[in-house]
């Protein structure tokens, strides 16, 4: 399953009423480091489809939903577990890294 794009409009069905956990990816069209890991959370989206599900939320369209969480840097993952802000990253990593902080948390 490839990522899911996630709208101020969406985001409490999307995310805070998800029955498995998401991570949610704060990124903008014109961060360099959002597009670098890009690729790699489709693949972790791939990869642990059965765990998790990743979304993306550009800030710039949702700006209601970057201001609840407090986004002030990006790129940003929250995880979200049973409608909760339960673990967050900030800033580009390998894929390995992203994907063996993601394992760690869930």
């Amino acid at each position: 399953m490839a990522t899911k794009a996630v709208t101020d409009a969406s985001f409490a069905a999307d995310v805070l009423q998800s029955d498995k956990p998401v991570l949610v990816d704060f990124w903008a069209d014109w961060c360099g480091p959002c597009k670098m890991i890009a690729p790699a959370l489709e693949e972790i989206s791939e990869e642990l489809a059965d765990q998790v599900t990743i979304a993306k939320v550009d800030i710039m369209e949702n700006t209601d939903t970057a201001a609840q969480f407090g986004v002030q840097s990006i790129p940003l993952m929250i995880l979200f577990k049973d409608g909760q802000p339960v673990a967050q990253k900030l800033g580009a990593a390998p894929k390995g890294q992203l994907k063996g902080w993601l394992e760690s948390v869930l």
